[in-house]
């Protein structure tokens, strides 16, 4: 980077601090006078881009200008300072934006990182050496100024952020609203400012900001901040009823509408009736797989942001499946009537669906436009219809709601048996989009769209092929699809594909197939469909690419009687398992032992062939530096082995003793 380039950054970037404003009161004198001291910096960078400026004039006109070292160490001062300023605007930005109750509690980290950022200011702004630079006497003694002022910088809290600390820390380590004294309550919603709905809102959606942008909170604390949000919420609506609007005015909670009210006191929402992600109350309550409950669009967001973890417990998600949490809501509707509230209720044309679409009248009215192209019977309205929807149902989760509620999915399989191919590939593959979307795997397949599928596996272009078996994976994630999928005759086409299709499509049917055979019911019609040597085959390609994939499946395979003969009988499978063994991924060769441990166990004769193959050496390597579960295999292995010498060292001895005798 030129150095101009990077003093006009240093401008630009001092310019974006001086837009920041109104930060948080927790923080406003310490951050309000970081963002000073940087101002006063902007006449020093706009010196010396003037002097860079000219010197390139300069240089231009005399070519035989050397190089000066000094342009380095300047280069490489700008460079420290602009890092550290990066710095400074992340904490400033927070200190304007972030949450509130996150910077009290967390103060000393907040005053600590502040501080820091500070000496790194001073020490990167005093290693810009002025003394040879052509800079004004005024903006020199202006940064000596700035420099001193930064030695200064103590970060010291105010009495009144410390009071309000121990309250926070009261009510944040009490477990009901019961138990707040409601005077405490008051005094935070006050010092915090958080007294109006907007306020309360923005808190919101700042924690909400931190637990997106980061993965989880920083501090570790997240579920209880929302907690005392929660609480500072409550109380500021019971003692404020009118906050939601005119006293004979309330707000629904599923519509977010006014209506007319006799009861001008909107009543606290439970605690258990809350999205722990936006604190709002939940209109479609869905449990995940650590058994936490959120509201569903906001934990689609969650996972659709990239997250595998739950937002609660922070907790490893093992599966992405949603369940509708029908108690929950029950309760929810009941509340909502014994109060006087509209029922959160939303019924769509797929029997239960109850997901919240947040598509605009128009997007609606766009997609109703298309449903009416598809029952046209004009082929190429069709198509292009058919191709439309695709796209929109890749592009976000709310489209994927919205087309399904319009009823586009029994028209979608209706096309999959069309003559046309290109048609049919769209309509797979808004179908593979739609799926995405967890009550629309139940959707598709309670509306008859296996056959189409599994005909478009058999039958269409390649990338239809490719599409459908994506689509049967996406849908197989439900258990209670894996039988149904299964018994569809998807299976035997789906080995075709791994044999036959593109590197792409082989991976779309080795997922699919993988899938179904967690279902030891699918096993037998895997292993009969030729499933065994079609994956040893894949392994013994160059590169091997397939090759994760197929071990994988190759050991689900072989704890099932059919699958474990079939592997046994193939002439090569021994060979190339050992041969992953010694050199594949540290996965991949706890994957191949696990299947030998399973063909070992049963027949001496592969005991015998996988010596003579050389297995010893790098089983002794795997049990010792391989995965865990690799060591567990690997020591299987080995015993079984050891005991098959052990066994046949007695026989040799027992057959020498009876020729003597």
């Amino acid at each position: 980077m030129e150095t101009g380039v990077l003093v006009q950054k240093l401008i630009d970037t001092i310019n974006e601090i001086s837009k920041i404003s109104d930060y948080r009161f927790v923080v406003k004198k310490q951050y309000t006078s970081l963002a000073r001291k940087l101002k006063l910096l902007l006449p020093l960078f706009e010196e010396i881009k003037d002097i860079i400026d000219q010197i390139n004039v300069d240089t231009h006109e005399d070519e035989e200008n050397d190089h000066d070292e000094d342009d380095d160490d300047l280069m490489k001062s700008l460079m420290g300072f602009k890092l550290a300023l990066d710095s400074a605007v992340n904490l400033l930005t927070f200190g304007s934006q972030g949450s509130r109750i996150y910077l009290v509690l967390e103060r000393e980290q907040t005053m600590r990182k502040y501080q820091e950022i500070s000496a790194r200011l001073e020490q990167c702004l005093s290693g810009i050496i002025l003394g040879k630079l052509d800079i004004s006497d005024e903006v020199k003694e202006q940064v000596d100024l700035v420099i001193s002022q930064f030695r200064r910088a103590k970060g010291l809290v105010d009495p009144h952020d410390v009071d309000l600390f121990v309250d926070l820390i009261s009510v944040y380590r009490e477990s009901s609203v019961a138990n707040t004294d409601s005077a405490v309550l008051r005094r935070l919603a006050e010092k915090l400012h958080l007294m109006g709905i907007n306020d309360l809102k923005q808190e919101s959606e700042a924690l909400h900001e931190m637990v997106a942008s980061k993965g989880g909170d920083p501090g570790g604390r997240i579920e209880k901040i929302s907690m005392l949000l929660k609480k500072i919420k409550d109380f500021v609506l019971t003692e404020n009823p009118d906050i939601n609007g005119p006293v004979n005015e309330k707000v629904t909670p599923s519509s977010g509408k006014c209506q007319a009210s006799k009861n001008s006191k909107s009543p606290a929402v439970p605690d258990d009736f809350r999205c722990p992600i936006s604190l709002e109350m939940m209109r479609d309550p869905v449990t995940v797989s650590t058994g936490q409950t959120y509201e569903r669009g906001c934990i689609e967001k969650w996972v659709e942001a990239g997250h595998v973890t739950c937002p609660k417990t922070q907790q490893s998600l093992t599966n992405l499946t949603l369940t509708p949490n029908y108690v929950l809501r029950s309760l929810i509707s009941k509340w909502c009537e014994s109060n006087g509230l509209e029922s959160p209720k939303r019924t769509g044309n797929c029997g239960a669906y109850t997901t919240t679409s947040f598509c605009t009248p128009a997007e609606r009215a766009k997609v109703g436009i298309l449903l009416r192209k598809l029952q046209s019977g004009n082929l190429e309205d069709q198509r292009s219809a058919a191709g439309e929807l695709r796209l929109l149902a890749k592009k976000n989760a709310d489209n994927r709601i919205c087309i399904t509620e319009a009823g586009a999915i029994p028209l979608l399989i209706g096309l999959l048996s069309t003559v046309d191919r290109r048609t049919q590939e769209h309509a797979v593959t808004a179908l593979l989009n739609l799926s995405i979307c967890e009550d629309n795997k139940s959707c598709i397949i309670t509306s008859g769209a296996l056959p189409g599928i599994v005909h478009v596996l058999k039958k269409g272009s390649m990338e239809a092929r490719e599409n459908a078996a994506a689509t049967l994976f996406s849908l197989s994630v439900l258990d209670a699809n894996k039988a149904t999928i299964g018994s569809s005759g998807a299976i035997t086409p789906l080995v075709a594909l791994l044999e036959e299709g593109s590197q792409r499509g082989k991976k779309d049917a080795a997922t699919a197939l993988f899938n179904l055979c967690k279902y030891q019911g699918n096993k037998g019609k895997a292993v009969r469909a030729g499933l065994a040597p079609a994956l040893l085959k894949l392994l013994k390609e160059p590169g091997a690419s397939m090759a994760d994939e197929s071990v994988a499946i190759l050991s689900m395979l072989a704890s099932h009687t059919e699958g474990k003969a079939a592997i046994g009988a193939a002439d090569d499978a021994l060979p190339t398992l050992v041969n992953l063994i010694g050199s594949g991924s540290p996965r991949n060769r706890e994957n191949a032992t696990s299947v030998l441990v399973r063909l070992c166990s049963s027949e001496q004769k592969h005991l015998i062939e996988a010596q003579e193959l050389g297995i010893m050496g790098p089983l002794l390597d795997l049990a010792e530096n391989g995965t865990e579960r690799g060591k567990r295999k690997a020591a299987q292995l080995l015993e079984c082995i050891n005991r098959f010498i052990e066994t046949r060292k007695l026989a040799d001895a027992e057959a020498t003793e009876h020729v003597q005798g």
